[in-house]
């Protein structure tokens, strides 16, 4: 029985050594926060995301200085073997940075509420055909230079559309709306289609989790039905910090991706960026598309748990946290915990003072002293071969598949 919607199928895109669709992992990218030009800085800054995971790191680039800077940024990376593909974020009448920074990096992102920028007049009359088209017409000026140089240099593109960025044209045609996001979208990919560019990812974001939602299934109908099976960057963003934007960011990024939507994903916190990768790992391994750390099962505690469960769970945790791939359950009374900890691995069960230990729903051992349960436990797991030493790096350590 499928758990969830099965995956939306896409095309995969090539972002330096990094495939991004539907027959590819859930990527997890960030954002650095260092001024472009500051080179040592941003270095530093995507050293430390990579460090924690990071797999796609972004920099801004808003002017042709940054442009330069982004070279010598690209170089310094590879130089010091710092493996990740970079990102270029390409902000307002982005066409000649676009073109130049395609040159050096693995993708370039382009706002197309921004990308050609008009002065917004405030207008409410209705566009004219030819005024549409008059608009469509230097959108494709201004892109083909950036689809010649992603083209020339083997670089991806992002349509990131954001919903607070809109062109005054598709908010009068539109209003402020999911469907007005969706067709800023599906402007540039047509053109990009029109001249035989394809590697290409799209994002539809937004601050408000209903309208992110709304916007990203709209776009997986529209785009599948004219077959633009492009690959979807999921985000809510400007989500705030602390554990609001966390809860915020995972339930517009879960739920999507619990309907087989999104390819690859990034928690944007108004934090240190290293602090959105756990968040994004641990959307994916609740859903079960990625698995990066031991899983662990526990229940609340009630009146019938005999022992310090907080406190158990926790020397569990510090003794098996590195035996990726696992799924440990630490539950507080016999009651219920052998039936519903009954997906885990291994299960550790509090009764009367002794523990039980279980392999899958089997009772392996039972009267254990509580104060002999981990010791026992760890036991269990070098007899059963699922133990390594901390310090040593398994298969699957770290494995996100």
């Amino acid at each position: 029985m499928e758990l969830f919607a099965a995956r939306r199928m896409t095309r995969t895109v090539h972002v330096g050594d990094v495939r991004i669709g539907s027959s590819a992992d859930v990527v997890v990218q960030s954002m650095i926060t260092a001024d472009t030009r500051n080179v040592d800085a941003c270095v530093e800054e995507i050293r430390r995301l990579v460090e924690v995971g990071c797999e796609l790191a972004r920099v801004t680039v808003p002017n042709m200085a940054s442009a330069e800077a982004v070279v010598e940024i690209k170089e310094r990376t590879r130089r010091e073997r710092i493996n990740v593909p970079l990102v270029a974020d390409i902000h307002h009448q982005g066409s000649a940075i676009a073109v130049e920074t395609a040159k050096v990096v693995d993708k370039v992102r382009i706002n197309p509420g921004l990308f050609v920028y008009r002065k917004p007049m405030l207008r409410t009359i209705e566009y004219s055909p030819a005024e549409v088209q008059a608009e469509l017409d230097e959108i494709e000026k201004q892109l083909l230079p950036v689809i010649s140089a992603c083209k020339e240099h083997d670089t991806a593109m992002r349509v990131g559309v954001n919903h607070g960025s809109l062109s005054e044209r598709l908010l009068v045609m539109y209003g402020d709306s999911p469907e007005g996001m969706v067709n800023s979208a599906l402007e540039y990919l047509r053109i990009c289609e029109a001249h035989d560019f394809r590697n290409i990812v799209v994002s539809l974001k937004a601050s408000r989790v209903p309208i992110m939602l709304a916007a990203n299934r709209l776009f997986a109908r529209m785009a599948d039905k004219e077959g633009l099976r492009y690959p979807l960057h999921l985000g809510v963003t400007e989500a705030g910090d602390g554990q609001y934007a966390r809860v915020k960011s995972s339930i517009g990024i879960g739920t999507l991706l619990a309907e087989g939507i999104g390819d690859t994903i990034r928690v944007s916190l108004a934090e240190d960026p290293v602090n959105e990768i756990p968040v994004c790992y641990e959307i994916l391994q609740s859903l079960g598309l990625r698995k990066t750390t031991v899983e662990y099962i526990a229940c609340p505690s009630c009146g019938r748990t005999q022992f310090d469960l907080p406190t158990v769970l926790n020397e569990v945790r510090n003794a098996t946290r590195h035996l990726v791939g696992l799924d440990i359950a630490v539950m507080g009374c016999i009651v219920n915990g052998p039936g519903e900890m009954a997906d885990a691995d291994y299960g550790y069960v509090g009764k009367g003072g002794t523990i039980a230990l279980y392999r899958g729903r089997e009772v392996v051992k039972q009267g254990i002293p509580q104060e002999n349960g981990v010791q026992e436990l760890v036991g269990l797991l070098k007899a059963d071969g699922m133990w390594r030493e901390p310090n040593e790096r398994a298969d699957n350590a770290g494995a996100i598949g």
